[in-house]
């Protein structure tokens, strides 16, 4: 399955007083991505929640390499680092799409669950879900 990457031009916005994107945003990004990801291999969040599965953010978090400005169009990669059925680990790469420099890594954690916030095991009650996450544990996208 070809997975496009997730491409992002920085807004003036985003940006904040010393005319570089607000650390903030790095965080939402991340979630771009994975939503993009996630369209992308037929299991958009929407028919997920229509199925009564949510997946739910534990924590965040970012490592900044080099700032992202105004204009710069960036590309965030995201990895499904760990997958155990109820939690899963996503790492992303953020990177200058003109020169390839690495600017931020990151993660985010998540476990899922029904609509009313209560665990549940994808492998036994939605193995076609536990199969498409299992199928890209440490699946480089950019490779």
């Amino acid at each position: 399955m070809d997975i496009k990457l997730y491409e992002h031009r920085v807004s003036y916005y985003e940006t904040d007083q010393m005319g570089i994107v607000h650390h903030s945003n790095y965080i939402r990004w991340f979630e771009d991505a994975r939503v993009d990801f996630l369209e992308q291999v037929g299991y958009s969040y929407k028919k997920m929640e229509d199925i009564g599965v949510m997946i739910v953010v534990l924590g965040a978090s970012c490592d900044y390499k080099i700032s992202a400005r105004f204009g710069d169009n960036v590309v965030i990669i995201p990895k499904i680092a760990e997958f155990n059925g109820f939690k899963m680990t996503v790492t992303y790469r953020v990177l200058n799409k003109t020169d390839g420099a690495l600017m931020a890594t990151g993660e985010t954690r998540h476990c899922f669950t029904d609509l009313n916030l209560k665990p549940v095991r994808t492998k036994k009650d939605y193995p076609d879900i536990y199969k498409l996450f299992y199928d890209f544990i440490d699946v480089d996208l950019d490779k």
